[in-house]
């Protein structure tokens, strides 16, 4: 599982913003011309386009304590997203037992979730386009508590996986609304940060679920695991009905100025409210793009190429086997199911730790250094996890190689492949482009999940890996030949390194030729 990033390719954070256009389902904030390009917001599921820029600035440190609270409660719904990918984790080591499961419902159960966030994803930014984010956000959290209701009540297998598919709506709803109402109910001077703390809650919300899974091990209640869930998701929507803001930025597409005015004055005041309006709306202009037409351009199809490719290498170089099956995997070194969830946690930190040293590090180092650096180390974490398993090493080496796996991962491919196809599609295809990108991420997460436990039972956990650490190395070498540097760089040098590597001439920023 991977989860969402700020990248800001100018070089100083990223958090640059010009002017504001509507393209697709979202707003976008377009880098100003020869000034680098601003931050690409992405999380895993969907786009959530560039970082959708509001009408709020200039606000005083008793209206940034406000809205700071406002982004913790819609963060939430990235705590959720985060939970209820990693509960099953260790959830599952009881339930194939309670319902004698074999390893392709086991496998099912994991990516039925997956198969629900692709078509939540796909609606959410339609429904939130039309309702609202504040009412999205609430209805998310809803289907939230119904799908932790059903796996609770649940008494088979057939029960179970309704819950994983209504749960999977709810997460990939999320993954594509949360971001963008970070964005809209964010001033610039923290617009980076606050969307920092949904891909920050999402990376939580997988240690916490490793943590509610030790804490409920001893007595083998998986329904207390998935139940913890309720929890949260109630915060959601209590926060939805009675604490949330719409979205000021929502508002003024409606045509509802008079409550987007008093938004913005009750975090500024009446004067700043107005004169941001009217330079918001003086801005704003609609740009309908191309859509998926704009993808079949010859030059823009390295773009593709490079925004496709790392979307499978991202998942099919292992990541969701060790986050989904952590415990499983540990547990067949010969650790009981409780140690085993407990050194799960070791692997939930690190995730933790290390993208947070991305996510201070990404604009300083660059995108390439972190994603050769990344590769190297997935390809030989994961062949010599392979060889612990193959030789019979102890548990405890399997578990390091399992730490370092996840390390070079997190501290590259994760967070810089979201960062990455926010910046490196030309203007009129990147809606499009990271869209494809992100279908095909969720995809191969899908195929991963659901074939991994069969093909390890077929041929052998260790021989599996090794098949992992083999697809780490092709990305490395497509990574080293094809993928172009985007840090401090603005539209035309991003397109101008990525055509000469593909042996073309550079086109024109827009992607036209």
């Amino acid at each position: 599982m991977s989860c969402s990033e700020v990248g800001g390719g100018n070089g100083d954070g990223g958090d640059r913003s010009g002017d504001v256009r509507r393209a697709g389902r979202g707003w976008i904030g377009r880098g100003q011309s020869g000034r680098g390009r601003a931050g690409g917001v992405i999380v895993q599921g969907i786009v959530s386009s560039r970082a959708a820029e509001g009408p709020l600035s200039e606000v005083p440190p008793d209206g940034l304590r406000k809205i700071w609270l406002w982004a913790v409660l819609i963060a939430v719904g990235g705590f959720l997203f985060g939970f209820d990918t990693g509960v099953i984790s260790g959830a599952l080591l009881f339930i194939r037992t309670d319902f004698g499961l074999n390893s392709f419902e086991q496998s099912s159960l994991v990516s039925v979730l997956v198969l629900g966030a692709m078509v939540g994803a796909m609606g959410a930014g339609r429904i939130a386009d039309r309702i609202g984010r504040r009412k999205i956000l609430g209805l998310e959290g809803a289907v939230f508590l119904i799908g932790t209701l059903i796996a609770v009540l649940s008494n088979g297998y057939v029960a179970l996986l309704l819950a994983r598919l209504v749960l999977g709506l709810a997460v990939g709803a999320s993954s594509a609304t949360v971001p963008i109402y970070l964005s809209e109910i964010s001033p610039k001077e923290v617009r980076g940060r606050t969307l920092t703390l949904n891909q920050l809650m999402i990376t939580i919300g997988i240690l916490a679920a490793y943590l509610v899974n030790l804490a409920f091990s001893g007595a083998g209640n998986w329904r207390a695991m998935i139940g913890f869930g309720a929890a949260p998701a109630l915060v959601i929507v209590v926060a939805a009905l009675w604490v949330l803001p719409e979205s000021a930025a929502w508002l003024l597409t409606r045509g509802r100025d008079g409550e987007a005015r008093r938004l913005i004055a009750s975090v500024t005041n009446g004067a700043t409210a107005d004169r941001l309006i009217e330079r918001y709306k003086s801005r704003g202009t609609p740009d309908s793009g191309e859509g998926w037409r704009s993808l079949l351009a010859a030059n823009v199809r390295p773009a593709l190429v490079v925004g496709l490719a790392l979307a499978a290498i991202q998942q099919f170089g292992g990541i969701n086997t060790i986050i989904y099956y952590a415990p499983t995997i540990i547990e067949r070194t010969g650790l009981s199911a409780s140690n085993s969830i407990f050194y799960a946690i070791a692997i939930g930190v690190i995730n933790l730790v290390m993208t947070i040293i991305a996510i201070r590090v990404i604009d300083r180092v660059g995108r390439r250094p972190l994603l050769l650096f990344s590769l190297a180390a997935m390809a030989v974490t994961m062949a010599v996890l392979g060889l612990s398993f193959v030789a019979g090493w102890t548990s405890g080496l399997s578990l390091v190689f399992m730490v370092l796996y996840i390390a070079g991962y997190a501290v590259g491919l994760g967070p810089v492949f979201w960062t990455l196809i926010g910046e490196v599609f030309p203007p009129r295809a990147h809606a499009a482009g990271s869209s494809a990108s992100t279908a095909v991420n969720w995809a191969s997460n899908f195929v991963v999940s659901l074939v991994f436990l069969p093909i390890a039972g077929l041929i052998g956990e260790g021989e599996t890996f090794w098949v992992f650490a083999a697809i780490s190395f092709a990305g490395l070498l497509f990574v080293a030949r094809y993928v172009p540097e985007t840090k401090g760089r603005d539209a035309r040098g991003v397109d101008a390194d990525l055509q000469s590597r593909f042996g073309r001439p550079a086109s024109t920023p827009d992607g036209t030729g």
